[in-house]
């Protein structure tokens, strides 16, 4: 039984909404989101990597920069940048990317879900990321990141973001990347109690993405219980910010991986070791995308290079089976001696929205291999 529960949101004016909306923290490195600040201080950006208000000298976890965050955040507030919801809604959100169109609603889900595994987790999370996340929640006073969750599409819940969305929206706006956003308020108490009881009958939610997010907001929400001991868990800590979307309307990009080193072998010596493990299909001067399940494209000194898993290397297993499992248990273990992707430095992740050029970029940058993965299926 999940408990996903309306909230009484702040959200910006509509008149300040474009200037305001902005993509996750974590998709910019601190000079990518420096540049985006600088060309628009009223991006929420500012707030959520609040060190771009300071110079390069000020590490990143800062206290200063903590309480920064806070002040900017809660002076937009106060000045009327943000208005205050006066009952507990539900939103609808729409993203249009290319002419896709996925739409999930806005909520707040509970801590108890997540401690006893009605969300359901995919990614373990890094110690570094979580501090930094629970010291941002905790200056701000506020969840300012909602998590990414996924849940089994119901005809209860459908019906009523059908309807709704045939009514003018809140929000409607094209962001510079060219994704439109579209919101929507349920406000109507009988739809409320529909939506609560839809999510109530389902036993699994499934984090999509915001795994640090969430653990810190548990983790939040679980200290502010010691410190309250007569709490009721009614309390606002007990919740997070999220946004769910049914699993019919989602589509899962490729997250790619960049190496930094050979692990002292030759490119010859390396190839060697791919072929025990992988077919050419091709090779080229040119980016190859892969397009089935079983290949992965390679780029190492500048030529791209078309992979498909052996039979011998293939599995039923559910996790084993996955291509980003096999060049993991196969290469980047074995050969080049990355035990826990999660933490060597060796390793670094680019999600697919940036494409394959930057995959080419960084290994002219600060990497010499990169593999373009298929994206794994929902």
């Amino acid at each position: 039984m999940a408990k996903v529960l309306p909230f009484k949101g702040i959200r910006p004016t509509v008149e300040k909404c474009s200037k305001i909306a902005a993509l996750p923290y974590d998709v910019y490195n601190r000079e990518e989101a420096k540049v985006v600040v600088s060309a628009n201080p009223d991006s929420f950006l500012a707030i959520d990597r609040a060190e771009t208000s300071f110079p390069d000298d000020v590490d990143t976890y800062d206290e200063r920069v903590y309480v920064k965050a806070h002040d900017l955040l809660w002076d937009k507030i106060n000045k009327g940048d943000f208005v205050t919801e006066d009952k507990k809604v539900y939103y609808i959100y729409e993203l249009i990317m290319d002419g896709r169109s996925q739409t999930g609603i806005v909520a707040c889900a509970s801590i108890d879900d997540y401690v006893n595994n009605i969300i359901k987790k995919h990614e373990n999370t890094r110690a570094d990321k979580e501090v930094d996340r629970i010291k941002h929640v905790t200056a701000c006073e506020a969840q300012t990141g909602p998590i990414f969750l996924a849940y089994r599409s119901n005809d209860t819940i459908n019906e009523v973001v059908n309807r709704i969305k045939k009514t003018p929206a809140l929000y409607d706006f094209v962001a510079e990347d060219g994704i439109t956003h579209k919101a929507w308020i349920i406000d109507d108490s009988s739809d409320i109690e529909r939506i609560e009881n839809a999510f109530a009958g389902m036993d699994s939610i499934y984090i999509a993405d915001g795994h640090h997010r969430c653990a810190s907001a548990c983790k939040v929400g679980l200290k502010k219980r010691e410190e309250n001991p007569s709490y009721t868990g009614d309390e606002e800590f007990n919740y997070f910010l999220s946004v769910l979307f049914p699993d019919d309307q989602l589509m899962i990009m490729d997250y790619n991986r960049v190496v930094k080193d050979l692990n002292g072998l030759s490119s010859e010596e390396f190839k060697k070791e791919i072929d025990k493990v992988f077919d050419t299909v091709k090779t080229s001067d040119e980016a190859i995308k892969p397009s089935v399940k079983g290949e992965m494209s390679m780029y190492l000194d500048g030529k791209w290079t078309l992979l498909k898993v052996k039979d011998a290397f293939t599995s039923d297993d559910p996790i084993k089976g996955l291509d980003v499992s096999i060049l993991q248990n196969e290469i980047l273990n074995p050969v080049l001696g990355i035990e826990d992707p999660k933490t060597d430095k060796r390793i670094d992740f680019v999600g697919g929205i940036r494409g394959l050029k930057e995959l080419e970029r960084r290994c002219s940058n600060d990497c010499v291999l990169a593999f373009a993965m298929y994206p794994t299926d929902i």
